[in-house]
């Protein structure tokens, strides 16, 4: 009795210990709290020689020891950052063929809308499970990509392909 007894609350404990991992692609951000993702180290502190060179102070804007990152990356590479939010005339053919249909003003908040609305519609059936799975590739199944036939059907028509790595068996 005990023997049984002892072998029913292992096996429990087993299968309840599976459905506490959510893995990696769960996305979901935990908490209320801030994004630890989006804290950005300060560039280090220096004293100018002149003082009343410094800029005049300004609520809310930056700082000069505030890191920008895309513009940081831009002049590693070797170009200009630009801190205007225009489009530069070398790229306005491309906008305009991108914008050729129109342009929604609230494409992220409708996206993000139409995720979420998908995610509860799919993710309904997906929760219960006695073994920890991948609930981001489980959901995003029908809409994901084989890259290995993406490829295959590429070089068919005669596109020129990089080489792929090899397939997993």
């Amino acid at each position: 009795m005990r023997t049984k007894l002892g072998i029913m609350v292992l096996t429990l404990a087993v299968a309840v210990s599976g459905c506490a991992q959510k893995g990696l692609m769960d996305l979901r951000q935990p908490g209320d709290g801030p994004d630890e993702f989006m804290i950005l180290p300060t560039k280090p502190l220096t004293i100018p020689g002149d003082t009343r060179s410094l800029p005049a102070p300004t609520p809310g804007g930056s700082n000069l020891v505030d890191k920008n990152p895309k513009a940081d990356a831009i002049a590693a590479l070797g170009g200009r950052p630009d801190t205007s939010t225009s489009v530069p005339s070398s790229d306005s053919a491309l906008v305009t063929q991108a914008s050729r249909y129109g342009v929604s003003g609230g494409i992220r908040q409708d996206l993000a809308q139409q995720d979420a609305d998908y995610l509860q519609k799919q993710g309904r059936w997906t929760r219960l499970r006695l073994f920890p799975v991948d609930r981001y590739a489980q959901i995003y199944k029908r809409q994901t990509l084989d890259p290995f036939e993406e490829s295959k059907r590429l070089r068919r028509m005669g596109v020129q392909t990089p080489s792929s790595p090899p397939e997993k068996n």
